[in-house]
């Protein structure tokens, strides 16, 4: 988890009565090495089966991605649509001057929710956009904002607003959560208007939670937080051993993956029927080589399988160039294989359901 922006700064900490001062320079976001494993941590293989290892024809869902393409003598992000098996490939954006990136399926499988790039220099900004499954229909969500999600209904998008006016790749550069009403186009804010520093924000299935990562803000260094969507609470899972970033909701809401290190992608079982979130059977499901990335781990609709990203060690933020990096498949038993071939920095997979008739 490499903040690639190699800037310096200082992180402070508040908790516990403590004041904790850090310098940060360009190291690992998910704040884990391996040393900081459990004493049980198991050890995988670190290198894709082969395709034929997993059945993916049979699996009734396709995966969204965003690519780094060349068109008209220059690169830009660009949305590709394909089967679980990476074929039938389908460039849903085709935009050689916007860069869209980020890209989230609605829960009933009609739309996808993005960020888009658009502008140079000072005047570039990132703003949030939907469209239509097959890339039609473009709307403007919210100007200079961040990663969003989608409400289990696909009725609501939730997203993040841009911490300062100035473009910048920061993944952790937000300050507020807001959720937009795709009926009535109305804005609103979460009751908790502390929450900044956040990114990659997940929304429960029932409605009622949200997990996300933080960096550098609200008292935190770097944490996977869960917190209510209607309520100020805020509950650190790392004592659970959920460190890292990128976690993401299963959709009977009772799982989470997440990205525990550059290297590890794991998965543990979320009770929050208490009230508040209690994390148990924590595993490791996914490594990779020391000299590669495993990122942006994401359950399929049915629970069944993960999407992800992988390649050799580079920039895997948002608008971040990752060479070498292909869309993988894994099962729940940690199987797992490159289902594109190409290295075109294929990132931040997200599984798409198959819409009603």
């Amino acid at each position: 988890m490499q903040d690639k922006n190699r800037t310096t700064r200082f992180a402070t900490s508040t908790r516990g009565g403590l004041v904790l001062v850090a310098v940060i320079l360009g190291i690992s976001h998910s704040m884990v090495s391996a040393g900081d494993h459990p004493p049980d941590w198991p050890t995988l293989r670190k290198t894709p089966w082969p395709k034929s290892a997993l059945d993916l024809k049979q699996i009734p869902f396709k995966i969204v991605y965003e690519t780094l393409r060349t068109s008209e003598g220059r690169q830009n992000w660009e949305l590709f649509l394909i089967d679980a098996d990476g074929s039938n490939p389908v460039n849903l954006t085709n935009t050689p001057d916007v860069d869209e990136m980020y890209a989230h399926a609605s829960p009933d499988g009609t739309k996808i929710s993005f960020v888009a790039d658009e502008g140079s220099g000072r005047d570039k900004v990132r703003s949030v956009y939907y469209m239509n499954v097959d890339g039609t229909g473009r709307v403007k969500v919210a100007h200079n904002a961040r990663q969003a999600c989608w409400s289990p209904d696909s009725k609501t998008i939730a997203y993040l607003k841009a911490e300062f006016e100035r473009y910048t790749l920061r993944d952790y550069g937000t300050k507020g959560l807001f959720f937009y009403d795709l009926e009535t186009q109305a804005h609103r804010e979460h009751v908790n208007k502390n929450l900044h520093h956040l990114y990659n924000i997940s929304w429960s299935f029932d409605r009622q939670w949200f997990l996300a990562t933080v960096h550098g803000g609200m008292g935190f260094g770097h944490a996977i937080l869960a917190f209510p969507v209607d309520g100020p609470e805020v509950y650190d899972l790392s004592p659970y051993q959920v460190r890292g970033c990128r976690p993401d909701f299963r959709f009977d809401d009772q799982m989470l993956t997440w990205g525990m290190t550059d290297w590890d992608l794991c998965t543990a079982h979320i009770d929050t029927s208490s009230g508040k979130p209690i994390i148990s059977d924590v595993k490791c499901l996914v490594q990779c080589l020391d000299t590669h990335e495993v990122y942006h781990t994401d359950f399929s609709p049915d629970g069944k399988y993960l999407a992800f990203s992988h390649g050799p060690k580079a920039e895997e933020i948002v608008g971040g160039k990752a060479p070498g990096w292909n869309i993988c498949v894994s099962d729940m038993k940690g199987t797992w294989t490159e289902i594109t071939t190409d290295g075109h920095h294929n990132k931040e997979p997200d599984w798409v359901p198959i819409a009603a008739e």
